[in-house]
């Protein structure tokens, strides 16, 4: 683990320094996932409950319980079964999950109905992400109402549920050092897949099997899983943002856009790259490339200690709609045009999200009402795009059809900013010179 149990531990403090007195905080293990009869989805620990624990099992549960005399970190988890281990992998157990990941006290997660109340009783504020998980909802309030069948004996129920996630989630806003080596390694490793499917990309080659390569370079790395649905798209799939199909062949003359990251012990890769399936780019893809290069470089120019989070935005907008007029897609006055958001036809997300455990990471966008101001430790996407829908018949038929974004990770530093995802090519000349030396290498 890149992740020391250290800084486990850190971050459980941290949590409960800001929890109120005679509180207690519970944060449930992801469920399983059916993914077909008795198959399962490969088991992704619930992001919130790893970034406390480190702990990957399902069936368990996290007790933080500020100033409690017996220790402030109870986990209930799977016992150990050795005839169950056999058959489904090693458990920790309740001396794993002491020994190996530093819990003050650990139960079975059969015996949880028997000891949580008894954990709750007496605490005046729960807190806790109320509505993530409706099952575990109606478990918690289970917990608290056998309290309440017994105030005529003096127990004393909660009288107040907090919101965890809006402490926890501000606390994994700002990545630590540790955290942000692993992003830089997930970042490293998708970058090295996105020049691998540059290098193999050729007209024939179906969209699915670039993404086999890439997935194939995320598990030689040791990054066995993708951080979301890998989006390869050609030509006209391109226009779609979310496109996951990846079944069509690839066509020459035709730009091919692949959004991909890695996950790396928890923590996720997000990259985009466009670029042509025969190797270079036509004029008009050219044209509108270049545009979007320079809204990403403009937008990151803005980012430093001190800006707020829309001002990449802002910047990534008025170069895009300023592109547009100039070739003619877009006809009006620059100020007008922005004010109107005549550039959503063409560029309809924002330009980017926050980035950590998961790929659209938490952490408020406005603060009082006001864009978050930008602090180190914070990591982003920058990812502008141009989208000409192939029925766009406001435009003529050269521009229809080409979808291009590029995106690149950033971690806010207290000097700026760093491109964690930098080593893959971007500018049009690096992406056509790797591409025409696969080329040669393959006898093409």
């Amino acid at each position: 683990m890149r992740i020391t149990k250290a800084e486990f531990a850190r971050r459980r403090k941290a949590l409960m320094s800001v929890m109120e007195p005679d509180s207690i905080a519970i944060v449930p293990a992801a469920p399983e996932c059916t993914r077909s009869r008795d198959t399962e989805y490969p088991y992704r620990q619930d992001s919130d409950f790893f970034y406390l624990t480190g702990f990957h099992e399902p069936e368990a549960v996290v007790a933080l319980i500020p100033g409690r005399e017996h220790g402030e970190f109870v986990l209930f988890c799977r016992d150990r079964d050795p005839e169950r281990e056999i058959w489904d992998g090693y458990r920790a157990g309740p001396d794993g999950a002491c020994k190996d990941y530093g819990a003050d006290d650990a139960f079975p997660i059969d015996d949880i109905d028997d000891i949580l109340p008894g954990l709750l009783e007496g605490r005046e504020r729960v807190y806790y992400a109320m509505g993530k998980d409706a099952g575990f909802d109606r478990q918690v309030m289970d917990w608290v109402n056998t309290i309440r069948a017994k105030v005529r004996s003096g127990a004393t129920p909660p009288g107040e549920f907090l919101d965890l996630s809006h402490f926890l989630h501000d606390n994994r806003l700002y990545k630590s050092a540790a955290e942000a080596r692993v992003m830089a390694e997930a970042g490293e490793i998708s970058a090295r897949a996105h020049a691998r499917a540059m290098r193999y990309c050729q007209p024939g080659v179906m969209e699915y099997q670039l993404e086999a390569e890439i997935l194939h370079e995320f598990a030689m790395a040791g990054a066995r899983h993708p951080a979301y649905s890998t989006i390869v798209g050609g030509g006209k799939n391109g226009c779609i943002l979310h496109y996951i199909e990846n079944d069509a062949a690839l066509k020459a003359g035709d730009l091919v856009l692949i959004d991909a990251g890695c996950e790396l012990e928890g923590y996720a890769a997000d990259i985009t790259r466009t670029f042509p399936v025969s190797g270079s780019f036509s004029p008009e893809q050219r044209a509108l490339y270049e545009i979007v290069l320079a809204a990403q470089d403009a937008a990151m120019a803005t980012l430093k200690p001190g800006a707020h989070w829309n001002e990449p935005h802002e910047v990534s907008v008025r170069v895009i709609t300023e592109g547009l007029v100039k070739l003619g897609l877009l006809e009006g006055e620059l100020d007008k045009l922005i004010e109107d958001g005549a550039y959503r036809r063409f560029y309809m997300h924002r330009v980017g999200h926050w980035l950590g455990m998961d790929v659209h990471d938490v952490g408020d966008y406005k603060v009082g009402g006001e864009w978050r101001v930008l602090e180190p430790g914070m990591v982003m996407t920058v990812e502008p795009g141009i989208y000409v829908s192939p029925d766009d018949e406001q435009v003529a038929q050269k521009w229809r059809g080409i979808g291009i974004r590029i995106e690149d990770d950033v971690l806010i530093t207290k000097d700026g900013c760093e491109v964690l995802t930098k080593a893959v090519p971007k500018t049009i000349d690096a992406i056509e010179a790797l591409m025409a030396e696969a080329a040669s290498a393959r006898g093409a």
